[in-house]
Order: structure tokens, then C-alpha cells, then sequence
């Protein structure tokens, strides 16, 4: 019994330190380098479509979007949509000096009125057809591409992502409209 418990101590102390792995004190930046000086109130500025944008040791290209998708993998082997599949087909490049683990869970996308959507880990193994399913571990210089599934109301429509190096980086937000 204590050596049941001695390990659960020590695997969950080793999965908290290993979800902080990566994170910086830097603030997000995105694609044109505009920053705000220290000191003003200036808000990031929001990358587009086929902007890099980076966060943490990542820079992300979001490539494209499209949503109205019912079902994703095959007839055989695939996942149904509950309301509709938005598939975002994103870059992603290990811009820091040390490997990092890409996490789909941490990206989120928002609709109009600020509703938070998660990521769907299921549908995206079925939608990336090359495995490269966005939980990869990506060395320095490295980039992967892969989709991000997001399973929506059929009537929702997103607005903007917000993509995250790690679960706990401030993020960086990417309009899709």
C-alpha cells in the first residue's frame, strides 16, 4: 500500500513539472513583431490566415479553416460529429533551442459572442490521416503540420483561435474571420 501511494506522489509530481516544461516569462508576440513598449496598455496584435505567429517556443501558421464537416477518417474507422467538424489545418515550428510537446488539448477557439471551444483528440486522429496528430514532441528547427479538430454547434461559427505552446503559455490569438 505505501509503495502504491509513494508512486502516485512521485507520477504526479513528474506530470507538473513536465506540463510547466516550456513555458517562458516572454510575452506572446505575434507575426510583425509589434510589442508594446513596457509600460503601455497596447493589446497584442491578432494574427490572420496564413500568418505566423508565435508563443512560447512554438510559431504557428494557421493554413485553413473549414467547418460544416459531419463526419472525418473513413466509413470503416472514423468520428461523427455531434453538431459539426471545424478542421483547422495548422504549421507548427519548434522556434525554441530544446524539444517541446505540441498538445491539441491546450488549443482553443472561440465564437462571437466568447464561447470556449476544446479541441476533439478523437475526430483529429481520424482527420490526420499521416499520424501527424498534433501530440508530437517536435526538436528545435523542426515543424510539424497537422489538423486541429474542433466539433461545434451546427449554427456556431468561430472567430478567432488561440494557440498555446504549452497548457500553461499565455497563448496567441489568430482571427479566422
Amino acid at each position: 500500500m505505501r509503495k502504491t501511494t509513494t508512486f502516485a506522489l512521485l507520477a504526479t509530481a513528474l506530470i507538473a513539472l513536465g506540463c510547466g516544461a516550456g513555458t517562458t516569462d516572454e510575452p506572446a508576440s505575434s507575426a510583425g513583431g509589434d510589442t508594446a513598449a513596457e509600460g503601455e496598455d497596447k493589446p497584442a496584435k491578432t494574427a490572420k490566415v496564413g500568418q505566423a505567429a508565435r508563443d512560447g517556443k512554438f510559431e504557428f501558421t494557421v493554413k485553413s479553416a473549414k467547418c460544416g464537416v459531419a463526419k472525418v477518417g473513413t466509413d470503416l474507422l472514423g468520428d461523427k460529429a455531434q453538431g459539426q467538424f471545424c478542421l483547422i489545418t495548422v504549421n507548427v515550428k519548434n522556434i525554441g533551442k530544446e524539444p517541446q510537446t505540441l498538445i491539441d488539448s491546450s488549443q482553443k477557439a472561440y465564437a462571437a459572442d466568447g464561447t470556449e471551444y476544446s479541441t476533439d483528440s478523437e475526430a483529429a486522429i481520424y482527420a490526420n490521416k499521416d499520424q501527424q496528430t498534433l501530440f508530437n514532441e517536435i526538436n528545435p528547427g523542426n515543424q510539424v503540420t497537422g489538423v486541429l479538430v474542433f466539433d461545434i454547434p451546427k449554427k456556431v461559427k468561430l472567430t478567432k483561435l488561440e494557440l498555446h505552446d504549452s497548457l500553461f503559455s499565455g497563448g496567441v490569438e489568430v482571427a479566422l474571420s
